[in-house]
């Protein structure tokens, strides 16, 4: 039972009493679980918001980073275990996404547990995916500058910026290294979200992961770049809780 559990992977949001459903939140890279603080409480009564606590930052900044896609995916699917007691289902955004799925791969082959669903942001799915340069610092902030977003903004202060960079640049280098491969089908509906201005990933790219999804599958586009989630919180939020609103 995850009642009372505490865990260094994962801030939670929980509910008074045992929830219908978890929804497990994994930020993009040199993002942290406080991007999802205002997602906590957003779903209704019955369902627990967890969002991954990536190592190397926030209550986290002493800890080691794990510097590849794969390990970061074992890690977060092994301590799921303690809170398999409801359904689970997983958003990701970004680099997110592409853990989220290998995440979803582990719950099915290591623990044999099929996701409530997966849902992708902002991210082509794993055989669709394009080389990426191992980036230095500077070619790193330049790129975090361009997508925008929230990190764009702490950047401009030199003390933050010397805070929050290694966590950044780590991540970025997780998603250069994660290289196109086969992609398994799922077992669990696939809901697919993209920002119809986003230079990165377009809607034929997010359309993909149709491939990956028997299930089941939807896409929303919404208005934005490749952080329309910010200004389009509540739409997503919106489409989100409905999709979820069937699981029991």
């Amino acid at each position: 039972m995850a009642v009372g559990t505490e865990s260094i992977w994962l801030r939670r949001y929980g509910t008074l009493k045992p929830p219908r459903l978890r929804l497990l939140c994994l930020p993009h890279a040199g993002g942290s679980a406080g991007f999802f603080h205002s997602w906590g409480r957003a779903f209704g009564s019955d369902v627990e918001v967890m969002a991954a606590r990536y190592p190397g930052r926030q209550e986290r900044i002493a800890d080691p980073f794990i510097t590849e896609m794969e390990p970061l995916a074992d890690a977060i699917a092994g301590e799921l275990r303690s809170f398999l007691d409801a359904p689970l289902a997983l958003f990701g955004h970004s680099m997110g996404a592409s853990l989220a799925y290998e995440i979803t791969l582990r719950l099915q082959d290591q623990h044999g547990v099929a996701p409530a669903a997966l849902l992708v942001s902002g991210r082509k799915p794993p055989h669709l995916l394009t080389p990426r340069p191992d980036l230095d610092d500077d070619e790193v902030l330049a790129e975090v500058r361009r997508l925008g977003g929230t990190d764009a903004v702490v950047l401009d202060d030199p003390d933050l910026r010397e805070l929050v960079l290694p966590a950044i640049t780590t991540d970025f280098r997780i998603v250069a290294r994660y290289a196109a491969r086969p992609g398994v089908p799922l077992p669990c509906p696939v809901y697919a979200y993209v920002g119809d201005g986003d230079e990165d990933v377009d809607v034929e790219s997010m359309r993909g992961w149709a491939d990956l999804a028997p299930q089941g599958f939807g896409l929303r586009v919404l208005p934005g770049d490749h952080f329309y989630l910010a200004e389009q919180r509540n739409a997503l939020i919106d489409d989100i809780r409905a999709r979820l609103a069937p699981v029991r």
